[in-house]
């Protein structure tokens, strides 16, 4: 198996896991601090994306390739020096952006967020900067020596230690109001985050082939040409991301302010607006862990096949990750469209966000494939092109969410349009960037079949769950229902060809790859 698939199973099943235990900790917190609570934490959280993407600078993508392409020539010299950089730059930057973060953030939640009771969570993350500047450099590390392993266990180990603490703060911060249980939720991320560093530096530790902090002031000194290498990577990756959180961080200030205009009062928009990012967007991203893991590993496979001129191998590349990204989209949009309600009931006591999910969830198969395309654009060095269709995306996504959300017969939902037509839009962008420099074979089936085989299961699941089931109790009912899907769109995938039987003999080595 090549170190590709074998990185991205190993992600594939660390991903899962941690998504799983993610939703765990939304469960424990929209249990303890309700549709409101949930609401405030969301409002603070694309602050620190957004504070975190400044720090990183794009420096995790940058790592990975450049590790990636001294590793394939044996270069271990740079690949120290190239860490040296990354690290000084990515903790300098974060000792600047800590304290701006509490610095600002009473004036962010009075002026900009409309609810003054966002200040403590956004005052509570404010430590985890410094943290993930550190983690993010390690992970790029073995991410570009393709060793996923240390990348994709940091991150269980960081969501089973937040598990640990979030029920235990949430609980013992919310006598003293809601506010203050969202940050006692940002405080557990902190600790969360810290274990999964201690974690990576042990790792760190014992694979490396040199001394870091042998001559590491040095090196960072006369670091100037590494530096402008990965600044040529990182500066465009950046923007994309800077794009991105730039517009989550604009997008509850927009939807705020503009369902105020539409009337809607500041708790009750705070409440939608928890529904739809706290809801509903979570379990729509929840299948993306099988997208992101091949964005993972796609940056330094596609970097190693680059520098070796092998373009049939990185064209190979690409039309493996579509195909896997629509099947598993495709199986995921009909589970999500046809049991939103159930779905919402059992997780959190509530299902008003199931309008959000069915009405996203057929945008979200385009979505699954963003994070793929965005990546190979990256290690293609064409971060610039992908930073020019993020913005694209994002000026024309907020810009609807304004024109809607204003107005009283489309509310909250207006939010939901514009982040379907920026998905669209980013999505198709991104394709087409491609097509012009690597040639693709499109064929129709491929991505055709999926989404009829997922049509055809998810009449058979709806018809289980609403007329034969009906006597078992509610979980019972959703779990057969969804088996019924499962076995379905597997022995039809199976018997036209869109899943090789070949293929599926790679999953018996599953077990092997973490031996």
């Amino acid at each position: 198996m090549s170190k590709f698939l074998k990185g991205t199973f190993i992600l594939l099943i660390a991903s899962l896991i941690t998504r799983v235990l993610g939703f765990i900790n939304r469960i424990v917190i929209a249990r303890f601090i309700g549709e409101e609570g949930v609401g405030l934490y969301m409002m603070a959280l694309p602050t620190l994306f957004l504070v975190i993407t400044i720090t990183q600078l794009g420096l995790p993508v940058a790592i990975s390739k450049s590790v990636a392409e001294a590793d394939a020539l044996g270069d271990e010299k740079k690949v120290k020096r190239i860490l040296v950089v990354a690290l000084s730059c990515t903790f300098g930057l974060s000792l600047i952006f800590t304290p701006a973060l509490l610095l600002f953030a009473p004036m962010l939640s009075e002026i900009l967020f409309t609810d003054s009771r966002t200040v403590w969570p956004l005052m509570a993350i404010a430590p985890i900067v410094p943290i993930v500047a550190i983690s993010s450099v390690l992970r790029g590390y073995f991410q570009g020596k393709q060793n996923m392993k240390p990348f994709a266990l940091s991150q269980v180990i960081e969501q089973i230690a937040r598990i640990t603490f979030i029920a235990v703060l949430t609980k013992a911060f919310l006598p003293y109001g809601i506010e203050y249980a969202a940050a006692g939720a940002m405080f557990a991320s902190i600790i969360g985050e810290l274990v999964a560093l201690a974690y990576l530096v042990a790792s760190f530790k014992l694979k490396k082939h040199f001394k870091l902090r042998n001559n590491f002031f040095k090196m960072a000194r006369q670091g100037k040409v590494t530096f402008e290498e990965l600044m040529k990577i990182a500066v465009p990756t950046t923007g994309s991301r800077m794009i991105g959180n730039v517009s989550w961080f604009l997008e509850p200030i927009v939807v705020a302010q503009s369902l105020a205009i539409a009337g809607v009062s500041a708790t009750v928009a705070t409440k939608q607006y928890g529904e739809l990012t706290g809801y509903a967007l979570p379990l729509l991203m929840l299948p993306s862990f099988v997208t992101t893991s091949l964005a993972t590993s796609l940056v330094p496979a596609v970097s190693e096949a680059k520098s070796l001129g092998n373009y049939g191998l990185i064209q190979h590349r690409l039309e493996q990750t579509l195909r896997i990204t629509f099947i598993t989209g495709s199986l995921a949009m009909v589970i999500l469209f046809v049991f939103a309600e159930p779905v919402l009931q059992i997780m959190y006591g509530s299902s008003n966000a199931a309008v959000f999910i069915k009405f996203l969830a057929p945008f979200f198969i385009l979505f699954y494939c963003q994070m793929p395309l965005q990546s190979m654009l990256q290690a293609l060095n064409l971060a610039k092109a992908a930073m020019v269709n993020s913005f694209i995306g994002a000026v024309i996504k907020i810009v609807i969410i304004w024109l809607l959300a204003s107005k009283a017969d489309f509310g909250i939902m207006g939010a939901a349009i514009g982040i379907a037509a920026g998905t669209i839009l980013v999505t198709f962008l991104h394709f087409t960037t491609i097509l012009k420099i690597l040639p693709f074979r499109f064929k129709i089936q491929t991505y055709l079949f999926p989404i009829l085989i997922s049509i055809i299961s998810g009449f058979l699941g709806h018809y289980f769950f609403y007329s034969v089931l009906t006597g078992h109790i509610l979980l019972v009912r959703l779990l057969l229902s969804i088996l019924v899907i499962l076995t379905l769109f597997s022995s039809l995938s199976i018997f036209t060809g869109v899943i090789r039987k070949e293929e599926l003999k790679r999953f018996r080595i599953i077990g092997w790859l973490f031996s």
